[in-house]
């Protein structure tokens, strides 16, 4: 970890200590620092922008109305990206709509990642992809995509999913192969992927 990173946390304990003692304006710098990866984790879950800035919206007011009952002993960030996907499947299995890379690290939304570099057709390629992609994960169960969204968008441990979801590690681990199975074969079937790699993003 980086003196900069160390900066960082210093700051964000600080923070947390004044919002927890109703200090609004320091709730407001923890906002600054996460509304990027609350949204895109709302994004990914609902695949709606609009539904997705609400669900921001919503996971922020929860988090500050429930500052009480944070355990400094976890990551903020856990916690607040627990609020935000948890209040998304709310919201997916009140529409029952449902949406992920196979078997490669996932893309990052274009509208919050642009690379200036590519040419219009490799941009035109990402852009693609990523309708697929959303497409695939669209297609799994609430417990699933979430599962799937954590691992691979926000890299979190198999530990902390399961404290998010409340589950064990084991399930965790059952759900991420199943997820992955099943992508793995829709993705087949739309012929995204050859059989060979298929096979291996199933394994």
């Amino acid at each position: 970890m980086n003196r900069e990173e160390i900066g960082t946390l210093n700051d964000e304990q600080v923070w947390l200590e004044e919002a927890r003692r109703g200090d609004k304006n320091a709730f407001g710098r923890l906002i600054e620092a996460y509304q990027g990866p609350v949204y895109n984790l709302a994004y990914r879950m609902l695949n709606n922008s609009g539904e997705a800035e609400e669900a921001a919206q919503e996971a922020f007011i929860r988090a500050y109305t429930r500052l009480d009952s944070y355990d400094p002993t976890h990551k903020f960030s856990t916690w607040l990206l627990s609020i935000t996907s948890n209040y998304c499947i709310d919201q997916i299995r009140k529409r029952r709509a449902v949406m992920l890379s196979i078997d490669e690290p996932l893309p990052p939304h274009p509208a919050l990642h642009s690379d200036n570099s590519k040419g219009p057709e490799a941009e035109f390629m990402t852009r693609e992809r990523e309708q697929l992609v959303q497409g695939l994960l669209g297609e799994l169960a609430e417990e699933y995509r979430q599962a799937v969204v954590l691992r691979y968008w926000y890299d979190m441990s198999y530990e902390e999913i399961a404290d998010v979801q409340q589950t064990t590690v084991s399930a965790v681990k059952s759900r991420l192969f199943r997820a992955r199975r099943l992508m793995a074969d829709a993705g087949l079937a739309r012929g995204m992927v050859p059989a060979g790699e298929a096979a291996v993003a199933a394994m």
